[in-house]
């Protein structure tokens, strides 16, 4: 019976591959010192925990978890937390170097809502749970450093990568795993009532060396720092203020702006903030709406003026809309800046 030939059968996966190493350094030649963006890392010999952060009401907002967690470690730091400073991806996941003094907690803060109008709902209070989620231990990460492991312990990589990126997403700008300041460089103008700012992306890579922190350049948009009219009259390229904005002209506003964060500027003492959801349909003059539980019924307009002794100008032009369509709010975009956001 004829048998068959050997076949050399393909690894079920890449853990089966072994890598052949580097047989040594190059002897011949002129030594020369060269720059790279590639800065080594040194990781002390500490066991790193998981905690699963819950908070409750839960935002979407990385910025407002953040403020949470931030005012937890102001009241509880030194006591509950046992003097650990923590790192924070901004969603569930928390970090420390050595385990809390305990297994799992609930704890309570108390934050001031500037979108909020009296003092009484200006506060808002949360529910903080904090419970361990696991150990992770450096000993697979050395192993693999030094060439004694094939599997890359990527779980250990991430969670170095969240501690390094703690301190630059409390002060720069962060979009994706890129920071951005205008004190990176110059703001330069792109048109459409939009600049661009210049940032960085950082990575951690494990490297022959050892553990290497990569950052390149990087580079984004953001709406100028503008009331909202002026960002409309550059964005639409408009010249006469007087005529009404186009069907054409009211869609690509609603494109623009539609899920982006105004602050209003027609009050020194008190900023909200509102989302963008959309455009009315109609100009400001003809916006009428109930202003009590009576029924009473005012102009956009009139309301401004008997509320706020504000005289509208722009009464032509549409308003711009927040919250959803059984309860609209609406908002004169002259009264309107956008928030520190970047343009998608």
């Amino acid at each position: 019976e004829e048998k068959a030939p050997d076949v050399d059968l393909a690894p079920v996966s890449k853990k089966g591959l072994a890598h052949p190493a580097r047989p040594g350094a190059g002897t011949v030649g002129k030594k020369v010192m060269i720059r790279a963006n590639h800065f080594l890392v040194n990781v002390a010999d500490n066991n790193l925990f998981h905690y699963d952060v819950s908070i409750n009401p839960e935002s979407k907002s990385r910025a407002v978890n953040r403020e949470v967690l931030s005012e937890l470690i102001k009241l509880h730091g030194k006591t509950s937390l046992g003097g650990k400073l923590p790192a924070y991806d901004g969603r569930k996941s928390l970090y420390t170097a050595g385990s809390l003094p305990f297994e799992s907690e609930e704890f309570s803060v108390t934050l001031v809502d500037p979108e909020k109008k009296d003092k009484e709902k200006a506060e808002r209070e949360y529910k903080i749970t904090i419970r361990i989620a696991g150990r992770t231990d450096l000993y697979h990460l050395q192993q693999f450093l030094k060439g004694r492991q094939r599997d890359m312990p990527q779980e250990t990589i991430q969670v170095l990568d969240v501690v390094l990126r703690e301190s630059p997403s409390w002060n720069y700008v962060t979009v994706s795993r890129s920071f951005f300041s205008t004190t990176f460089g110059h703001r330069g103008d792109i048109g459409e009532g939009l600049e661009c700012w210049r940032g960085y992306y950082q990575s951690l890579r494990p490297t022959q060396m050892g553990l290497s922190l990569n950052i390149d350049i990087s580079a984004t948009s953001f709406f100028k720092p503008v009331t909202v009219v002026q960002f409309v009259l550059e964005f639409l390229n408009l010249r006469d203020t007087s005529r009404p904005l186009t069907d054409r002209d009211r869609v690509k506003i609603k494109k623009a702006l539609r899920g982006v964060r105004v602050e209003t500027n027609h009050q020194e003492d008190q900023i909200r903030r509102y989302k963008i959801t959309g455009i009315t349909p109609v100009p400001m003059s003809q916006l009428i709406f109930p202003v009590d539980e009576r029924g009473t019924r005012m102009s956009v307009v009139q309301y401004f003026m008997q509320r706020y002794k504000y005289n509208l100008q722009y009464t032509s032009w549409p308003c711009l809309q927040s919250g959803s369509d059984a309860r609209p709010v609406y908002l004169p975009m002259e009264v309107l800046c956008p928030c520190l956001l970047r343009h998608i």
